[in-house]
């Protein structure tokens, strides 16, 4: 590949969620010789790529700094494949416990590499290592995180996760949009199908809308609701997300199903949608208040209150 050609390239939204997916495989493996060859051809992509590249600069010179024997190859790695995912997450966790057990520092480094790393992937990255050990001072750690400020939501959730397989119970406090949150810990889900079923009845609602009008959105439909309620996952934004009746289920499904299409399409007129979806004008508040968030989601992830 040239790079008059790679600097050409535009990565598709599933095929930029499926490098992001890579790239953490490889961090969480310490194979950093291809995260950083991973992370130079990301930052040659255009599009909806671009708007990760400060973040993905960041990481890739921390790797350098951090790790400077860890020779990037040229192209990409050869070993990108999706079929030994569960293999690489056993490999994973068995390594991760290996390194703790013969040495002592090794908890200590990585809690205080989360206390004082400023980048999400980092800290994602960091907090995914701590959910393969088990020690008492591992939920103390993440509870300080979680209500210091200024940290990106999705990672919170991530967070939170691990608070959850540590075993941890009862409230602790989230700083979110200025201001500090108490979230049950034992609510936390650790996949998808353990959301509220108001959250999984949104899903199932733009599915079915979508086999009829435009059977290619049902994807990024998925793809981009589990991040929201991730990120609303605690505020009161997830509260109404999660509402189970059937107004809360059109508002959020409709309001989801515009943005992808203004994504995808860019088409802004929401008629057809709320006609579709039975949005009247006793729901058009909540849905132009739900649809408003997401907006704000899609342009800005880590600012949405």
């Amino acid at each position: 590949m040239t790079d008059q050609t790679r600097d050409n390239l535009v990565l598709f939204p599933k095929t930029l969620d499926y490098y992001q997916i890579q790239l953490t495989k490889m961090l969480e493996t310490e194979r950093y010789g291809d995260a950083k060859s991973l992370l130079s051809f990301l930052l040659h992509c255009k599009g909806d790529a671009e708007r990760h590249h400060t973040e993905w600069q960041a990481l890739l010179g921390w790797l350098e700094a951090a790790f400077p024997e860890a020779q990037p190859i040229d192209g990409l790695p050869d070993s990108i494949e999706d079929d030994e995912e569960e293999n690489e997450a056993d490999w994973a966790r068995k390594h991760t416990i290996d390194r703790s057990e013969q040495d002592a520092e090794y908890l200590p480094k990585l809690i205080a590499t989360l206390q004082s790393a400023a980048d999400p992937d980092q800290q994602a990255l960091v907090i995914g290592q701590l959910m393969h050990l088990s020690h008492p001072s591992i939920e103390e750690a993440l509870r300080q995180w979680l209500a210091a400020p200024a940290h990106h939501p999705s990672v919170q959730f991530k967070a939170l996760q691990a608070l959850r397989k540590q075993g941890a119970v009862g409230p602790t406090p989230v700083w979110r949009g200025g201001e500090t949150l108490l979230v049950e810990v034992a609510d936390t889900p650790l996949s998808f199908g353990e959301f509220a079923q108001g959250v999984l009845d949104v899903l199932e609602r733009v599915r079915q809308a979508a086999e009829v009008s435009d059977p290619t959105l049902s994807y990024f439909a998925e793809e981009f609701w589990k991040e929201c309620v991730q990120t609303a996952f605690g505020t009161s934004i997830y509260r109404s997300m999660a509402e189970d009746d059937d107004g809360s289920r059109d508002i959020w499904a409709a309001a989801l199903h515009q943005l992808l299409m203004e994504k995808l399409h860019g088409r802004l007129s929401d008629e057809s949608v709320r006609e579709q979806y039975g949005i009247t004008d006793e729901l058009r508040f909540r849905y132009e208040q739900a649809l408003r968030w997401l907006r704000q989601y899609a342009a800005e992830p880590g600012k949405v209150p």
